[in-house]
């Protein structure tokens, strides 16, 4: 196989698996429970056989422990569960999730990898406008999935349960195909971080990227998600601070990280001081739609079992205790805390804690770095800075962002990326830029004949 093929075929799975991670709920509505677990078996046997083919080198110093402890202490609960079934299940998803984002992290280049992540999220924005758009003009009401896990027959389902609720001439909110306004327009958030640095890195034509802000914009506005319209603040703030450490360098950097400090107190206050005006202007309840429920609820159970937890089990399962009537709202069973931190608390405890919150802040500090500090040669000449070095630290503080309000981050497309920037700035640690400019494919009609032919 040429290498060209070779890498094609690579970019091809890459952005299939970041496809399904991200709109899992697709497969599922589409396919069913079975079917979906056809197309995550595919993806995981392409992640073996991508790893098999690549043979990646593994350096322990390059290996970030976080995950590895984490992942170890999530299987050892198994033996003190509550619900050793469901761990037993739980574990099992984990597991091959964490293969998924470790073969991607280790057999694709930084440049590849963001390429994947820009195709896929292409894949689910434009599925998403083109689902709702069918159904306003065709269906004209709200649609259920073709294999609903409820009976559709119901006096009353909640409106939770279907698919699309049809509503795209209204001004949304959307759903597109994940089923989820919250979570497409996090989809939209994270397009619109890869395709802006892509741009502007000079990877992506200027015609398509500029295509392409445009789609990711709307649907973050159609979704009209609470959620992500904060966490875009954040990633904001984040993307204001990195480039102001890159304009001073390292050593006047301490006046970024005051007024950083200053600026997270200042926010707390502000949003406690005017919490009911903030909730009016979203839309929102005061309770956060429920939340503070499924929070006291969540810590109620944790500090029953404050230390090791009732064990893991990833997205709850409503057919055990203690999560059968955990989270009721409307008639709709949750089966998340919406709230990461809370999950892992509830589940693995402190240790749990202390090992994701490891995860997490090492891949922040690591990427925090790699996006601001001056990239150099091996000689150790200076290389101007790429915007696109900065993908990594604002999609990690776009997951952190939102694993306050969801527990998305401990399950697919969340867990994937979140391993996977762990793992690709490890990797990367010592090499003199995380996410190198590269041109745009050229198309093939302008090859030189002698490459074209290859």
């Amino acid at each position: 196989m040429t290498t060209r093929r070779h890498r094609t075929l690579t970019g091809a799975f890459a952005t299939f698996a970041l496809f399904t991670v991200l709109a899992g709920q697709f497969w599922r509505n589409l396919l069913g429970w079975w079917g979906s677990g056809i197309v995550d078996l595919l993806v995981v046997a392409g992640a073996v056989a991508l790893v098999v083919a690549v043979r990646p080198r593994w350096n322990w110093r390059r290996i970030p422990k976080s995950t590895l402890v984490f992942v170890l202490i999530a299987v050892l609960s198994v033996g003190w569960s509550y619900y050793p079934g469901a761990s037993a299940l739980g574990v099992l998803i984990t597991l091959v999730t964490t293969l998924v984002a470790v073969a991607l992290a280790l057999c694709l280049s930084w440049t590849q990898l963001v390429r994947a992540l820009g195709g896929a999220i292409k894949w689910v924005l434009g599925l998403s406008l083109a689902f709702e758009l069918w159904i306003a003009v065709f269906v004209r009401e709200p649609v259920l999935p073709i294999f609903p896990d409820f009976d559709p027959g119901a006096e009353q389902v909640p409106m939770a349960f279907y698919w699309s609720r049809g509503l795209l001439f209204d001004g949304g909110p959307i759903e597109g195909i994940v089923a989820n306004r919250n979570l497409l327009g996090m989809i939209a958030l994270l397009g619109l971080i890869v395709f802006t640095a892509l741009l502007a890195a000079g990877s992506m034509r200027r015609a398509q990227g500029i295509g392409w802000l445009v789609v990711a914009g709307l649907t973050v506005l159609l979704t009209r998600s609470a959620t992500v319209a904060l966490v875009a603040v954040v990633v904001l703030a984040a993307l204001g601070f990195a480039i102001w450490a890159r304009r001073v360098g390292p050593d006047r950097r301490r006046r970024v990280y005051a007024t950083a400090a200053g600026a997270v107190v200042a926010s707390v206050v502000l949003l406690v001081a005017f919490w009911t005006r903030l909730t009016d202007l979203f839309g929102k309840s005061e309770d956060l739609t429920g939340r503070f429920d499924i929070w006291n609820a969540v810590a109620g159970l944790a500090a029953e079992r404050p230390w090791f937890g009732w064990g893991w089990v990833s997205y709850w399962v409503p057919w055990v205790e203690p999560f059968d009537g955990l989270a009721v709202r409307k008639g709709v069973t949750y089966l998340q805390a919406h709230n990461a931190w809370l999950d892992v608390w509830m589940q693995l405890g402190v240790i749990g804690i202390i090992a994701f919150a490891s995860i997490v802040i090492g891949a922040l500090w690591r990427s925090w770095f790699l996006a601001v500090d001056q990239p150099m040669e091996v000689t150790g000449r200076p290389l101007p800075h790429s915007a696109a070095a900065l993908v990594p630290l604002l999609v990690l503080v776009a997951l952190i962002g939102q694993s306050l309000a969801e527990s998305r981050i401990l399950i697919e497309g969340g867990w994937v990326l979140l391993i996977a920037i762990a793992w690709s700035t490890k990797q990367r640690q010592w090499a003199p830029e995380p996410l190198p400019a590269e041109p745009p494919p050229v198309r093939a009609s302008r090859m030189p004949p002698a490459e074209a032919a290859q």
